[in-house]
């Protein structure tokens, strides 16, 4: 198979979907892969790597999305991107369709096979989400501190306090992986941290593991708005797979919050557990709503890409050889972590909660899979 890999193009995003070394494995395996010149260089991996690793780079990058069979990407396409799939063509990449009504038309329309990082599951767990889970969740509390300072509009607090000053109150929405890696940060950090979760044996977890200035409390409506008007960073780490995810905190409870203190929703590439939330980049990252900064920039992880490229391809390169090795129709149809990434293929929407998102109808993934 021939593979492209372009470079990203949403602003200031320098991660790239495949490493020098995930070219040798591919090569090695028979394929083809085809570089955009300069993709991997906001990462630390100049073309010359990419050359002596097997791959052809191209200047040209819409010579490549006519060549490659399978294109690897880190973040959803972008216009000119989508307007570049073509029927049949694989597309490997975050998509997170149901933040995206527009994204998710335009790839239908383009007849290609769209597989996404985000929804595959192995067991109960996302493996090609965690890692990037992880780098947002850290930089989550990095950012909501910075943000905190009195240059940057905040409040002038500091996250850990001092001998004889209150620390700072972190409330953290949600206790998987983002909400858990955002609780060690503002732990170690010296904060006072709430986790509030749904799950009760998630959350009996988290008090056996999390060091004794993190507290869990079973979250509703009632207690979040308990918490706000003594938090000042608050991190939305809500997850649900595929799915939109749900409005937690109205614009509303946003007057409960002491003036000039900071959220930062993670969540926000799935549309945002915050009602206040848009996305944000990193150029132009806060907003100010009600008095309190909101940080939700959509691709936090592309500011430290060297570590969040090794951190991704390192998950997602053994589906990127199976998918290679054998094509959209065979992997659906042997191997149900392919399904589950599976979101659209050839046209129809294949993944319900995307559907559910914009009331566009979906179709049984191993059944659309038969028709390839």
């Amino acid at each position: 198979m021939i593979l492209g890999v372009p470079k990203e193009i949403k602003v200031l995003e320098a991660r790239v979907a495949m490493t020098p070394a995930g070219v040798h494995a591919l090569t090695q395996d028979g394929h083809q892969v085809l570089v955009e010149s300069g993709a991997g260089v906001g990462s630390g991996f100049p073309d010359q790597e990419y050359i002596e690793a097997g791959a052809s780079m191209l200047a040209d990058v819409d010579e490549l999305w006519q060549r490659a069979e399978m294109i690897c990407k880190v973040k959803e396409p972008q216009p000119a991107e989508v307007a570049r799939a073509r029927p049949g063509q694989i597309v490997f990449t975050y998509f997170h369709f149901a933040a995206d009504e527009e994204l998710t038309k335009g790839m239908m329309a383009s007849g290609a096979h769209c597989f996404a990082y985000e929804t595959l599951e192995v067991g109960r767990t996302l493996p090609l989400l965690t890692p990037m889970s992880e780098v947002a969740g850290r930089m989550s509390v990095q950012e909501g501190a910075k943000a905190l300072q009195a240059p940057q509009g905040g409040r002038g607090v500091l996250l850990g306090g001092l001998p004889g000053v209150a620390p700072s109150h972190v409330l953290v929405l949600g206790g998987g992986v983002v909400g858990t890696q955002a609780a060690y940060m503002a732990a170690g950090l010296g904060a006072r941290v709430t986790i509030m979760d749904l799950d009760l044996e998630r959350m009996r977890y988290l008090e056996d593991v999390m060091p004794d200035n993190v507290t869990t409390l079973y979250s509703s409506p009632q207690a979040i708005r308990e918490q706000l008007p003594h938090t000042d960073l608050l991190i939305g780490a809500v997850l649900i797979p595929g799915a939109r995810a749900p409005k937690l905190v109205t614009r509303e409870d946003l007057k409960l919050m002491p003036p000039a203190s900071v959220l930062v929703d993670v969540a926000v590439d799935q549309g945002g557990c915050i009602e206040t939330c848009k996305p944000t980049t990193h150029e132009n990252p806060t907003y100010e709503v009600e008095g309190v900064i909101h940080y939700c920039v959509a691709n936090m992880p592309g500011a430290v890409p060297r570590t969040s490229t090794f951190g991704l391809t390192n998950a997602t390169l053994p589906y990127t050889r199976m998918l290679a090795r054998m094509g959209a129709k065979e992997a659906v149809l042997s191997d149900n972590r392919m399904a589950t990434a599976a979101n659209v293929l050839a046209g129809q929407l294949t993944y319900a909660a995307v559907g559910e998102a914009f009331n566009l109808p979906s179709a049984d993934v191993l059944e659309v899979a038969q028709t390839l």
